[in-house]
């Protein structure tokens, strides 16, 4: 049914990769394409019974990505590779006529900035190609907010407070180690919080507001608010909302190593000069700490992540608790990976199979919250990540 391209080998990429094989009905040609191609074959190695192609692509060159989608020519590429890179790759599906899946929105490589600005103004020429393009399919953004779709249609008339909760429960053993790409992890942290309330978005110093919550098999754990793209689309999607907030856990070895680091001038973005050469310290970093894709192995515990929604259904106010818990030792035995990698491949994987089988598939630009999200929580459970939800608690917030 599908000619698919995979952009990105890390442990994301390598979950999308073994899952897109998985389903092999569905996925009838696969490549798996990176800057290093030796990796692409590592992941390939691992795959029995199921060919897939693999490639060298500078993500960051149209050209080059125009002149690999020509050649194996795939109906969708799932970009699984950095935020950076983005609208290259975005540029290069109009120019081969290809459609797009992301996970993570775009964010320019000098500025911790999260906006889905510069990918929406490629709606109309998406719509006028005729290509879908699909943002936002990881585990948030995506589950989060199919799940806030999947509450609108079911469960209430308006939602009017919506709070993403996520905890990772997890234990890597590590000193300090980011569960995905460091660069990115750490930029995403350490930028100013922001939510909405009102009409209008309120900033807030980082990881300054916290709050102690309890998490599903987990209990309870210390929850930072900060900013998260798929906010920004939620509340445009659903205008009865009134706030909308996203928590995160950190312990507290990790806060203290990433603000020593801080402090030390090795989480700055902008270029330094190093022996007459310049480097950006974060992207030294990256170099000298763990890699995400290897920490599966001695990881044990799990993540828990959801939407805890207050809204109004036949006029009574209602709570709503949405949310998956997913092992890491059950993700890395089933492909490899971590838990994290793997919350983010399987929505990855389940948004490909709703667009070839036409589900998801209309001309534009499209947050997964613009579809219909029933067929993709049924998919999403089978291919890994059950559901749970309450009805009626207290939310703790």
């Amino acid at each position: 049914m599908g000619k698919v391209l995979i952009i990105g080998a890390g442990g994301v990429g390598t979950v999308v990769a073994k899952k897109v094989a998985m389903n092999s009905d569905i996925f009838t040609e696969i490549m798996l394409a990176s800057r290093t191609k030796s990796k692409c074959d590592k992941i390939v190695a691992e795959i029995k019974n199921v060919h897939i192609r693999t490639a060298a692509v500078d993500a960051d060159n149209v050209d080059e990505l125009c002149r690999l989608f020509d050649d194996f020519k795939p109906e969708l590429v799932i970009n699984v590779a950095l935020p950076y890179q983005d609208l290259s790759i975005m540029e290069a599906c109009l120019r081969s006529g290809v459609n797009y899946l992301d996970t993570a929105n775009y964010e320019p490589l000098d500025e911790a900035k999260y906006e889905y600005s510069w990918q929406w103004a490629y709606h109309d020429r998406f719509r006028e190609a005729g290509l879908t393009a699909i943002l936002g399919c990881g585990f948030d953004p995506g589950c989060t907010s199919v799940y806030t779709a999947y509450a609108a249609k079911h469960h209430f008339d308006e939602i009017h407070y919506l709070d993403i909760v996520d905890c990772n429960g997890g234990d890597h053993h590590k000193a300090f180690a980011t569960n995905f790409n460091p660069e990115i992890n750490i930029r995403e942290i350490t930028q100013r919080g922001k939510y909405y309330e009102d009409g209008n978005w309120h900033e807030t110093d980082p990881l300054s507001v916290h709050k102690t919550l309890n998490y599903p098999n987990i209990g309870p754990r210390e929850s930072y608010l900060m900013y998260h793209e798929e906010l920004e689309s939620l509340v445009k999607n659903f205008p009865s909302i009134k706030r909308a907030r996203f928590w995160m856990t950190f312990g507290q070895e990790y806060l203290t190593h990433l603000r020593v680091l801080q402090n030390v001038g090795m989480t700055r973005i902008d270029p330094v000069l190093y022996n007459g050469m310049e480097i950006v310290p974060i992207q030294f970093l990256k170099a000298v700490l763990p890699d995400p894709g290897e920490l599966g192995e001695n990881y044990s515990g799990e993540t828990s992540i959801g939407c805890r929604i207050r809204g109004v259904k036949d006029g009574k106010e209602r709570t709503y608790y949405i949310w998956n818990n997913c092992s890491h030792q059950a993700a890395y035995q089933e492909t490899g990976a971590q838990g994290v990698s793997y919350t983010t491949g399987v929505p990855a994987t389940t948004g490909a199979m709703m667009f070839f089988r036409g589900l998801w598939r209309k001309p534009g630009v499209f947050n997964v919250e613009d579809f219909d999200p029933d067929p993709f929580m049924q998919e999403v459970a089978k291919q890994g990540l059950p559901w749970h939800e309450a009805h009626d608690l207290d939310l703790e917030l």
